[in-house]
């Protein structure tokens, strides 16, 4: 009874946490956007979101591409955000167009804080989602904020760029910036490499090729994401950057193996070079400490779990 008392009155906070406001999600027709909406909308927030031009818009959802400055400074003003947690970008760290990354990741985002501090109705907390890859091949077993960027390739200086030019805008917005390990869930395209070794078990293929096999990494639920990502909102830790992990990390092999276990056969894997990345980053664990420190505990979700549940979808 205490318990169901207990989880009733959670539920309530969180009700009561966005209860009359509105919250905006760049990108929210991408992968992880679904599941942030879902949160902040549990949340009692009212949701607002981006598309890409091409995409269908609808009802709160607005069709505007970030590299367009006035299209994004007039959707802004007719949102009014109290929130914003910026998703939109190329995510893809093989996306073919290096310019492309750099206008997306970069100029996309300025014109986004532009707007935001322009704006009449200024908001109460700023998330803009980096990436760990701006560590680069760190020489440190476990990753924390403090750890020196190596940005390897294109995606990565193009995130790190963009924190770098978020910093003009902290003494006018509450910026937090977001640092997410790679992580996964149902609804994530089978370029990534999870997604592909799921949908190749799903089919009952016999063998799979990839790439470099020595890489090691730092695996979440993006349901873990999601939530996290609502609680920083929440706190607008304004200022600081957050790694979003799971502080425990898997080799490529580790993964297959347990498809193996979860799909009941074993599957050949062949080494294709096309696949293996220059300047591959190798390994990538991380410290979730700083993050648990703003929000509360963190309780990922076993990767078993999460690739049984992308695999029974």
């Amino acid at each position: 009874m205490n318990r169901i008392a207990s989880g009733e009155v959670a539920r309530l906070a969180e009700v009561r946490e966005g209860a009359g406001r509105r919250a905006l999600i760049t990108g929210l027709r991408g992968f992880t956007g679904h599941y942030l909406a879902r949160e902040l909308d549990a949340a009692g927030y009212r949701v607002f979101g981006t598309a890409l031009p091409k995409e269908d818009a609808g009802p709160d959802v607005f069709a505007v591409d970030l590299c367009d400055r006035a299209a994004v400074g007039d959707m802004i003003g007719r949102v009014a955000p109290d929130v914003v947690a910026h998703l939109a970008g190329i995510a893809f760290v093989g996306h073919a167009d290096a310019g492309q990354i750099y206008r997306v990741n970069v100029a996309g985002t300025r014109n986004l804080l532009e707007a935001l501090a322009a704006g009449a109705h200024k908001p109460s907390s700023v998330l803009l989602a980096s990436s760990a890859n701006i560590y680069g091949n760190a020489r440190v077993p476990v990753i924390d904020e403090d750890v020196a960027p190596m940005p390897a390739n294109d995606y990565a200086v193009s995130k790190l760029a963009m924190e770098y030019m978020a910093r003009l805008w902290m003494d006018q917005l509450p910026i937090t910036i977001a640092r997410p390990f790679n992580y996964t869930g149902v609804g994530q395209g089978e370029q990534f490499l999870l997604p592909k070794i799921v949908a190749h078990f799903r089919k009952g293929a016999r063998h799979i090729e990839l790439g470099n096999l020595a890489v090691a990494r730092d695996f979440s639920d993006v349901r873990m994401v999601a939530k996290s990502y609502r609680r920083l909102l929440a706190a607008a830790p304004g200022g600081a950057a957050f790694n979003i992990c799971s502080g425990q990390t898997h080799s490529l092999q580790g993964v297959i193996d347990m498809m193996g276990d979860i799909a009941g056969y074993r599957i050949e894997v062949r080494v294709n070079p096309a696949f293996v990345r220059a300047n591959e980053v190798l390994s990538l664990a991380g410290s979730n400490a700083r993050l648990a420190g703003v929000i509360g505990a963190i309780e990922p979700t076993p990767l078993a779990d999460t690739l049984r549940w992308m695999y029974c979808a």
